[in-house]
């Protein structure tokens, strides 16, 4: 590493904010400093790459095009190191500090209920959410493993089976009774709920069921799972859920099973981390955890 080229933090950071608000009276006081600092912090930063970050025209300023690259690249290095730092202090005092990657209803409906119970076994250890609904490069951003739901496919990860996923119907009681759904061949007579990345939930169910597939798309759709279990429970329609999604729901009666009969959605849900991280002693603790919860077998079933 060229030390010598490296600026000082304070400038990154005068530099940073004052690209971000484009004002140096803005990054001046949300530093408190004052705009003659921020300025001189530019000017050397300016001065020690050899080229302007900043186009000034009448009173105001802009970016020039290696400013904007720059400022992107100088943003999620600060990020980084923001992140590295609150992660070393976490871990004062022996403690053991897990940053997880998590899919937001997955992470509220069945994850963090039951994380007293880890947590009480593990005194010395805290976990870190953060959502993330795709892959993601482990190597980009600073977390140590995800919950990921769909293939056994991840660059440089390992994944570890935790369990598939069946989805039943499910309506309020007042949606059942209104459109007399009795069987399940009622059930297309009533509104449907979709899970927006899940387009074809419906259809693959009325296919399974013997039903025409016709209507199978119509209905309000929803980004999360979360949000089409509190459509159900109001009474918009007939939802497709992962039963354990809706536990709390189904004991207190607001919302009920229309079938016993469960859909396996084909896919499952996985722990997963990065190789580097195979011997770290939070992953496997959690991991292992993770899979005394979900009560899965030491292997998954054939086809997933």
């Amino acid at each position: 590493m060229a030390r010598d080229l490296l600026p000082s933090i304070g400038a990154l950071v005068a530099f940073e904010s004052a690209a971000r608000h484009l004002s140096f009276s803005r990054a001046a006081a949300e530093l408190h400093l004052t705009q003659g600092a921020i300025s001189r912090q530019v000017r050397e930063l300016e001065t020690r790459l050899g080229l302007p970050l900043f186009e000034r025209i009448n009173q105001r300023v802009f970016l020039t095009d290696a400013g904007e690259a720059y400022r992107l690249e100088v943003a999620r290095i600060l990020a980084g190191l923001s992140a590295a730092t609150e992660r070393t202090m976490a871990s004062a005092g022996g403690a053991e500090v897990l940053n997880l990657a998590v899919l937001p209803t997955f992470a509220a409906r069945w994850l963090v209920p039951r994380l007293p119970k880890f947590l009480a076994g593990h005194p010395q250890a805290s976990v870190n959410f953060a959502v993330r609904n795709e892959p993601f490069s482990f190597t980009d951003v600073p977390l140590d493993a995800a919950i990921h739901f769909g293939e056994p496919t991840w660059p440089g990860a390992v994944c570890e089976f935790l369990c598939i996923e069946e989805v039943y119907p499910v309506a309020a009681p007042m949606v059942r009774d209104r459109f007399g759904l009795t069987n399940v061949a009622a059930i297309p007579r009533a509104p449907l709920l979709h899970q927006s990345s899940r387009p074809t939930a419906w259809a693959d169910w009325f296919a399974a069921e013997g039903l025409p597939t016709a209507g199978a798309y119509r209905g309000s759709r929803f980004d999360q799972f979360s949000m089409i279990a509190e459509a159900a429970v109001a009474g918009l329609g007939v939802a497709l859920m992962p039963r354990f999604m809706i536990e709390g729901e189904l004991a207190s009666g607001h919302l009920a099973l229309l079938t016993e009969r469960p859909l396996d959605a084909g896919k499952a849900y996985w722990f997963v981390y990065p190789e580097a991280r195979v011997r770290s002693r939070i992953v496997r603790s959690f991991g292992d955890w993770l899979r005394v919860e979900a009560a899965v077998p030491a292997s998954p079933p054939a086809g997933v």
